[in-house]
């Protein structure tokens, strides 16, 4: 909105610094950060007030967790108010690549509402069917995929090979689907303990705030031999505002929680991050930067396997997160220690820009 009335005034005066995607990106993270915590007390007392005994605690999970009996949760809720105001007040809405991440990251927020609404109502920890949950995923993935084709291609880029794709041609759109589907259910995994999934969030957001930017720049990106996505670099006002909503949140969710993301955050930001890698065509890259989440989602896959055809578990628990639990380590430990991880990954993940 605020582009739009910039632009009416031809960029002039003060309303220069609105031309600039760097200056959006840092004040639509600063935005997403103040909304985040000025709606955050009143929206944890609704929350509270609204579901009494809050999220259900898996009576097999850790004991340590029984404690947190009566926390809301739905606190995605925050997560996307905050972020979307902070999209339409910086962010250019011409941008077809906009409403493509707009579209996962609200399709994914309704699904997983629906899906703790369901929780919460009947006092289990099942939710919405996941046939159904995946089903609805998909549809959404598919659409956004589809927008996001019609700009960019179908080619798929290697990482650490300079200008290098492998043409998929129609195999592109499930695979993108799937690549945004993943991301989603995979940070959706990781949300287990308090500030686990939210800053690996935050800190993905980071690193594909710039390679959006640069994707965006045909100048850096002949320097750096990656592929050139006119329009991309707008994302990267999308991950600053991410960043924003989710340090919003993290006030509020840094241990003890007084809220938890829930599937409404977890999905969302996580299929954000699907879509924004798809139009940024940095798919390979996002399995690096997130391999936090490719590990919680893997040791569930491997658990599930293994389980079903032996009768015996690789880990004690999954995901992975509770196997350190059951060994002895403490929550902090674990979420501080996966922090760390998230980190050196994202330096990796960024690595691949240069070394093509």
């Amino acid at each position: 909105m605020l582009y739009f009335i910039a632009q009416w005034f031809h960029f002039a005066g003060l309303a220069n610094l609105v031309r600039y995607q760097t200056f959006r990106a840092g004040a639509a993270l600063m935005t997403a950060l103040i909304i985040g915590l000025i709606i955050g007390p009143r929206f944890i007392t609704m929350l509270r007030a609204k579901q009494g005994k809050g999220q259900p605690i898996r009576e097999d999970g850790p004991q340590s967790h029984l404690a947190k009996r009566g926390t809301p949760t739905m606190g995605g809720l925050m997560i996307l108010i905050s972020l979307v105001a902070s999209m339409l007040l910086w962010m250019d809405l011409t941008d077809p690549f906009v409403w493509a991440c707009l579209a996962v990251t609200i399709g994914f927020g309704v699904i997983g509402f629906l899906d703790d609404y369901d929780k919460v109502t009947k006092r289990s920890t099942k939710g919405v069917s996941s046939k159904v949950r995946l089903i609805a995923e998909f549809a959404v993935a598919g659409v956004a995929t589809w927008i996001i084709v019609q700009h960019t291609g179908t080619n798929l880029y290697v990482p650490f090979l300079p200008n290098t794709y492998i043409p998929l041609s129609y195999a592109y759109y499930p695979f993108a689907a799937f690549v945004i589907v993943g991301a989603g259910n995979a940070v959706n995994l990781t949300d287990g303990l308090d500030g686990l999934a939210t800053m690996p969030v935050i800190i993905a957001a980071g690193a594909f705030a710039i390679i959006a930017y640069l994707t965006g720049r045909v100048d850096y990106t002949h320097y750096l031999g990656i592929p050139h996505v006119p329009r991309a670099g707008e994302l990267a006002i999308l991950c600053a505002g991410i960043m924003g909503a989710g340090l919003g949140f993290l006030w509020f969710n840094a241990p003890p929680a007084a809220v938890f993301m829930g599937d409404t955050g977890s999905l969302a930001l996580g299929g954000a991050l699907g879509a924004i890698a798809v139009a940024a065509h940095h798919e390979i890259v996002l399995a690096i930067i997130g391999g936090l989440f490719v590990m919680e989602a893997a040791s569930v896959i491997i658990q599930v396997f293994f389980y079903k055809r032996t009768g015996r578990r690789i880990f004690r628990m999954a995901p992975i997160h509770h196997h350190f639990e059951q060994k002895g380590w403490a929550e902090s430990t674990v979420v501080i220690r996966f922090w760390i991880v998230s980190i050196v990954l994202a330096l990796i993940g960024l690595s691949t820009l240069k070394l093509r």
